[in-house]
């Protein structure tokens, strides 16, 4: 595959599994060792566009960029912090819409490694359990948090809720701003994707109209 083709790819969101794509031994290393090799590698990148590491304000960049990219910016790759989903038996026999809005999507392109921001709608319907409220946020922000495809993190939210609450009426829309179409290619400043991703009883227009109503109020 020669550049033009991979710059296409890239350019294009192509994606290819629900999974992230992830190495065998990725982690072999403990997150110290990460950080002391991105940070060498880093220091390289800024030598290579003419900075110089001596000066004050850049001489610490390449450590914060190194502990920034594995504690912060993508600590969702690491299972051992994927959140525990606590659920409860539905006590109340509740079995309408429950809706949670407005959760904060702060992730970054998996193709030029630049912010996704926006928000993301949950619904589900509760079968025989319930999960708590900041759970779905927790979870949001885990797998915002690792190198991106807005149409794969839909899909990953949406499985991980059906199975932990044993259902498939789960709906996840996700409405989100990409720096890489706003700030490099085209540079459109004001556009924003929209992903929908469901299963189960949102597979009727009704209930996806309804959900949509309270999302649009």
């Amino acid at each position: 595959m020669d550049k033009k083709d991979i710059e296409i790819i890239g350019n294009n969101h192509i994606s290819t599994s629900v999974e992230t794509p992830m190495l065998s031994n990725a982690f072999d290393k403990s997150d110290d060792e990460k950080i002391k090799n991105i940070q060498q590698h880093f220091k390289k990148i800024m030598e290579e566009l003419g900075l110089d590491l001596s000066d004050d304000s850049l001489s610490g960049t390449p450590y914060r960029f190194a502990k920034m990219y594995v504690k912060e910016l993508f600590y969702g790759l690491n299972p051992k912090n994927k959140p525990k989903l606590s659920v409860f038996d539905n006590k109340y026999g509740y079995k309408k819409m429950l809706i949670e809005q407005n959760i904060t999507i702060d992730s970054s392109c998996e193709h030029h490694f630049l912010p996704i921001t926006g928000h993301a709608h949950i619904a589900y319907i509760p079968n025989d359990k319930v999960i708590g409220l900041s759970k779905i946020n927790r979870l949001v922000d885990y797998y915002a948090h690792r190198p991106q495809v807005q149409e794969r993190l839909s899909l990953q939210i949406l499985k991980e809720l059906q199975n932990a609450l044993d259902t498939k009426d789960v709906i996840v829309m996700i409405s989100a701003k990409h720096l890489c179409v706003s700030s490099r290619g085209i540079k459109d400043k004001d556009s924003f994707t929209t992903s929908i991703e469901y299963g189960g009883c949102f597979e009727s227009k009704e209930n996806r109209d309804e959900f949509l109503n309270v999302i649009n109020n």
